[in-house]
């Protein structure tokens, strides 16, 4: 299935728009994004040069993804989140050669109003809470809040809060798939079934 824009919605050519994905009302896509396939942008969505976006992801309402910010396969932006990409901007001065890199890694949520500082990366399935500000790396599954962002736990690949200490070893299950995950120190992996 082809890709499908609303007519209000601007895709300049060049745009690179994967199978299935949707773009609707007041969006802009500029010409040197690359989309995936299976992806949904919301209304007023802005979409930059130097963006890659990877397949199936969701972007809702009011979001900005501007130059320099890469987004992996399944990853969920919540309305009006925000994402910088100079981290010490002045309208006198010119700083378009100091833009920094954001990743966001696969199946990473970030909730509806939370700002990502450029130049860190989310880790996978990492959830970052509504209204958060994110100024540092977040590992694979941390679930993160507040201003600045800090780690209060666990999450599974379905997005359920797994019962584990923040650090030391141990193992959780997903209450909804039943997936097992491991704790070593201070970074958390799914075990293979």
């Amino acid at each position: 299935m082809p890709a499908v824009v609303h007519e209000s919605a601007i895709v300049d050519d060049g745009a690179v728009l994967g199978e299935g994905t949707r773009v609707w009302h007041f969006s802009h896509i500029s010409a040197g994004a690359v989309i995936g396939s299976g992806c949904s942008f919301g209304q007023n969505v802005f979409v930059a040069n130097n963006v890659t976006i990877g397949n199936n992801v969701k972007v809702q309402n009011n979001v900005s993804i501007y130059d320099n910010v890469h987004l992996e396969d399944d990853v969920f932006c919540g309305p009006s989140m925000v994402f910088t990409n100079v981290y010490n901007p002045r309208s006198h001065v010119s700083r378009k050669d100091e833009y920094r890199d954001t990743r966001v890694r696969q199946g990473a949520t970030l909730g509806a109003n939370c700002t990502v500082v450029c130049g860190v990366t989310i880790g996978r399935f990492a959830f970052v809470g509504a209204g958060a500000v994110v100024n540092a790396d977040v590992p694979d599954y941390a679930l993160v809040v507040g201003v600045p962002a800090r780690q209060i736990g666990w999450m599974s690949a379905a997005g359920h809060r797994l019962e584990l200490p923040l650090s030391g070893e141990g193992e959780g299950r997903c209450p909804q798939t039943g997936a097992r995950y491991r704790l070593r120190g201070d970074r958390l992996a799914e075990v293979a079934a």
